[in-house]
């Protein structure tokens, strides 16, 4: 039985250093996402599971997907106004000049 388990932890020792991406480089990589998001990025000393960080990012990406949808609304709102004297008009175009 000994001999099953130390077989086993050898291929899986073998299989995990076969692996593209170490367990030092998923870290890193966590860590980097943790410092890009906000709400994590305020408790940078705070220990996060990486399932944690994983959840926060994609709340976040679906918080920017929320704000570029309703800025999209708002722009289409104001390109279509009747009111294009506005200072509000007037940024926009300026912006879309470049």
């Amino acid at each position: 039985m000994s001999s099953r388990r130390s077989s086993r932890s050898r291929h899986s020792n073998d299989v995990s250093n076969n692996m593209s991406i170490t367990d030092h480089q998923i870290s890193d990589l966590v860590s980097k996402l943790q410092h890009l998001v906000p709400e994590l990025r305020r408790r940078p000393s705070d220990k996060v599971s990486a399932s944690k960080v994983l959840q926060e990012i994609c709340n976040y990406i679906r918080s920017l997907h929320q704000e570029v949808d309703g800025l999209s609304h708002q722009l289409a709102q104001l390109l279509g106004s009747d009111d294009t004297d506005s200072d509000q008009a007037a940024i926009i175009r300026s912006l879309l000049m470049y």
